[in-house]
């Protein structure tokens, strides 16, 4: 593929290209949803990517998503992109993360080992309209919001809320450096530090002992959950249907050779890695794996963990190897420039995310079916954590928009024309308002979707399995 020619246009040229796409497409044209009279069947949308996925995981996959709306729409990925793909788009693109939904936003620890928050999830990354990680993150609020049966003022302002910050980041970013943006992060502590006047006692201790429940997130926790000892070596527990190791699911011929074609996947992967980092991995040896469960719209997709040991058995190391399929995105934004799944999500997760996991990599490998799939491999954990979005109120959910909002905004600038889109977004409420009511009107569409797929269950179209 040859590469697209970089446009170097001077910042006046490209504040000219947003007021035009302004032009062209109004802020306020975003406001409300209205589904196509040729909308899919959302149910028929899941049954879809069943297809490709471990038959036997899909029913755990359709018990998550029953959970509540909240958690059909955690699952419901490629049901909205077919919505916003009929949606007005300002012609703008940016790499997508393609599931900005509040969930997938969180704190990690970076190589330097400071806590930082970023987009954590990149299964769906791909470039493509700004606007659509900004209506799903905006609408996933909306729908965690009736969750927590804030009334519809209440939401009003924390959709608001997150609309403007990300408004208010955009412009900010259109007038720093490419430097500046490239370097601007969110450092955890330093945030805490700075808000720590404003906040309740009650809040900052639950956000301390937060970040400090993710500090303990690493591979020798991991270790600790997940492993067990068999003839004096150490083996990963199992625990099914959610972690089954490899010779619970395969005979003696078959997990032999799905063993070795993904211990080469270790050994190989380290190829799409820097060359400090694959020296670090090579002082490891391989030692167990097993079929793990993972997320919400995740579940079925092919994900495995695997153990392995350092310098002596207390030295693990846990990696992931998850199956990267076609970005739900694909059919209407157009397919990746990737021929590798797994190096699309890299590439992606490696130019939104404000620092990466030293083990991040891709590889392919054909399975015992002689079908050949994409993975992308990191860290199962490395100081990772996430919000209790069903224990916040409503200027705790506020405040976390606000952080997700800017976070998104500094992931769409360093990939798009940020003087562009903030020329469009301009300086009032406008598009935010707009956003904010397709939001909810787009959390109407998900409890009816959610409701789909509540009554395909009643009648037996699909089976669900609940409680795992």
């Amino acid at each position: 593929m040859v590469a697209k020619q970089q446009e170097h246009l001077a910042p006046a040229e490209r504040a000219t290209r947003g007021k035009a796409a302004r032009a062209e497409v109004p802020r306020s044209s975003h406001a409300g949803f209205t589904p196509s009279e040729r909308r899919p069947d959302p149910v028929a949308l899941l049954e879809e990517q069943a297809t490709s996925r471990v038959p036997e995981l899909v029913p755990i996959r359709y018990g998550r998503m029953l959970v509540s709306p909240f958690t059909f729409y955690r699952g419901a990925a490629l049901i909205m992109a077919a919505d916003l793909a009929g949606t007005p788009s300002s012609g703008l693109d940016a790499q997508l993360c393609g599931d900005a939904h509040l969930s997938n936003f969180g704190v990690f620890g970076s190589p330097e080992r400071h806590m930082i928050f970023s987009v954590n999830d990149f299964d769906e990354t791909l470039p493509g309209p700004w606007e659509w990680d900004v209506k799903r993150l905006v609408a996933s609020l909306a729908v965690a919001g009736r969750d927590r049966g804030f009334i519809t003022a209440v939401r009003r302002k924390i959709l608001l809320a997150c609309a403007r910050e990300y408004r208010t980041a955009m412009a900010k970013f259109a007038g720093m450096s490419n430097m500046a943006v490239w370097y601007a992060h969110l450092d955890v502590e330093a945030l805490l530090d700075q808000l720590r006047p404003q906040l309740e006692a009650k809040r900052v201790k639950n956000v301390e002992s937060t970040l400090a429940k993710a500090r303990t997130r690493d591979s020798v926790q991991a270790f600790a959950k997940f492993a067990t000892e068999v003839d004096g070596e150490p083996r990963i527990a199992s625990d099914p249907p959610l972690i089954v190791p490899i010779e619970e699911l395969l005979p003696d011929a078959d997990r032999r050779e799905v063993i070795n074609e993904l211990a080469m996947l270790l050994r190989t992967y380290g190829k799409t890695m820097e060359s400090d980092k694959r020296h670090l991995l090579e002082q490891y040896r391989f030692v167990h794996l097993a079929r793990k469960v993972v997320g919400v719209g995740s579940v079925g997709t092919r994900a495995w963990i695997g153990l392995l040991l350092g310098r002596d058995g207390q030295d693990p190391l846990f990696l992931q190897m998850k199956e990267a399929q076609e970005s739900v995105l694909a059919r209407f934004a157009g397919r990746s420039q990737y021929a590798n799944q797994g190096q699309r999500v890299v590439a992606g997760q490696l130019l939104m995310q404000t620092a990466s996991d030293i083990f991040l990599g891709w590889q392919r490998v054909t399975g015992i079916d002689g079908e050949r799939r994409d993975f992308y491999i990191r860290q199962l954990r490395d100081w990772k954590g996430s919000a209790e979005i069903e224990r916040m109120d409503p200027k705790g959910m506020a405040m976390y928009a606000e952080l997700c909002a800017w976070t998104l905004a500094r992931a769409h600038a360093r990939s798009g024309d940020r003087i562009a889109i903030a020329s469009y977004l301009g300086k009032r409420d406008v598009f935010g308002n707009a956003v904010a009511d397709f939001a909810e009107a787009y959390a109407d569409q998900n409890e009816r979707d959610y409701q789909a797929l509540a009554d395909a269950v009643s009648s037996g179209r699909i089976k669900a399995q609940t409680g795992l």
